[in-house]
């Protein structure tokens, strides 16, 4: 029996009798030849079937061949170059057998609504467009750790439940927790990352995150992937000059690798291309005088909306880092700005072309008194954040970190209008399953 092979191998096979299984995408036939578009899960296939050159079994069975009906075609690796799928070979089939049964597949080449399609999207998953996505998530996640195991970076694995929250506590998922009392979904692993950059210098956490916001806007989901970094001595400057070198790694990774894929999604690379540092940097006084220049209602000391950051963003090529935030509207952690204490030394990146901010990083309160002030004001408890208090203690340190959604990353990346296909099982106020 001929060895079977991946779909993306058969490039290096040519001349080769092998054996293929993947899923039917389409047929056609003429009478005589039929045509049988494969996928495998590495790439596309065409398979060629002459009806006096296969058995009358296998040249029966393709009339049963329905969409993802899933199949094991045998046959001669034969270049063309003009074979659909992309890679340069098709198979001269000798025998075909179904493995597997489809019939009615619910998902059908036909135009099917968003929702239609998120009810399937454990079926949707195996269309052309979300393996693109896929690809490019999964080269967006080997980047980021490649960008920080090359920087010398540790892996940190910081806890789901937590009784200590980072940001707003209506924005939490709360369950019961033994005799303990409450426990959250984590919003976030940086106030672990801290303590862990004191043991280890240059620390990363990299995992699920969770928010309870009734939130309706393509951007949010209540599930998402969140890679946060955080380095011992860095200051604001250095933590905006890792975020800059960061998000220009993985574009020009997915540029690089996944030139396919970008273009399955008809991704325009051009805006990708210019995202080089220096990015531009821009205070947020600068930029409230900035938005009422282009006629927006803006006032000092209230957050950047979404409609804010889409209108900031327009006006540069690349991503723009906006800095030093309200103290009102940010997290109790972040460090006061000597140079004007209204305000705290933060910074956002928000992404072109109407993506909004994919990056928020600070650097941290490293003041004992002054974080147990802002602990205190919050109303949060303090016997939930004695550990942290003990990190300005026992050797105080200057510090700085960010975090970066994976998904409003790859979102931007591929050019997709909404979040939700960005992950393989978007979670929303309205999505639970599958």
């Amino acid at each position: 029996m001929p060895a079977t092979q991946r779909i993306d191998a058969l490039a290096g096979l040519i001349g080769r009798t092998v054996a293929v299984r993947g899923w039917v995408m389409t047929t056609r036939s003429s009478g005589k030849i039929a045509f049988v578009v494969l996928r495998d899960g590495t790439g596309y296939l065409q398979a060629v079937l002459s009806k006096k050159e296969v058995p009358a079994a296998a040249w029966g069975t393709v009339g049963a061949l329905t969409q993802e009906t899933s199949v094991e075609v045998t046959g001669t690796v034969r270049a063309d170059s003009r074979a659909p799928g992309g890679g340069g070979v098709e198979l001269q089939v000798t025998d075909l057998r179904i493995l597997g049964a489809s019939a009615d597949f619910p998902i059908t080449p036909k135009e099917h609504g968003t929702a239609f399609l998120f009810e399937h999207r454990h079926l949707w998953l195996r269309s052309r467009r979300q393996v693109a996505i896929a690809r490019v998530r999964h080269e967006v996640i080997q980047a980021i750790r490649d960008f920080f195991y090359e920087r010398g970076f540790v892996l940190v694995d910081t806890p789901i439940l937590t009784g200590a929250i980072g940001e707003h506590a209506g924005t939490l998922f709360a369950t019961d927790y033994f005799d303990l009392g409450k426990a959250y979904l984590a919003q976030t692993g940086q106030l672990y990352v801290e303590a862990a950059a004191a043991a280890l210098g240059k620390v990363y956490c990299f995992g699920p995150t969770f928010r309870a916001e009734k939130s309706k806007t393509r951007r949010h989901l209540t599930e998402f992937w969140m890679v946060e970094p955080e380095v011992a001595w860095n200051d604001c400057n250095d933590n905006m000059t890792l975020q800059e070198e960061f998000v220009a790694y993985v574009v020009a990774r997915c540029l690089e690798r996944r030139k396919a894929e970008l273009a399955e999604l008809q991704r325009d690379t051009a805006p990708l291309a210019r995202c080089v540092p220096p990015f531009p940097r821009i205070s947020y006084t600068d930029v409230v005088e900035t938005l009422k220049g282009l006629g927006a209602t803006m006032e000092w000391g209230r957050d950047l909306g979404g409609d804010e950051e889409t209108l900031l963003a327009k006006q540069y090529d690349r991503p723009v880092m906006v800095f030093n935030y309200p103290k009102a509207v940010k997290a109790f952690y972040m460090k006061e700005n000597p140079a004007d204490p209204r305000t705290v030394l933060n910074n956002d990146m928000l992404a072109p072309e109407g993506y909004g901010e994919i990056i928020g990083g600070s650097q941290r309160e490293d003041d004992y008194d002054r974080l147990l002030a802002r602990i205190k004001a919050e109303g949060l408890p303090l016997e939930a954040y004695g550990w942290y208090l003990d990190l300005r203690k026992y050797g105080t340190f200057v510090h700085s970190g960010f975090g970066l959604g994976v998904e409003r990353t790859v979102a931007w990346i591929c050019g997709i209008p909404h979040i939700r296909e960005a992950i393989a099982f978007p979670r929303t106020l309205y999505k639970l399953w599958p």
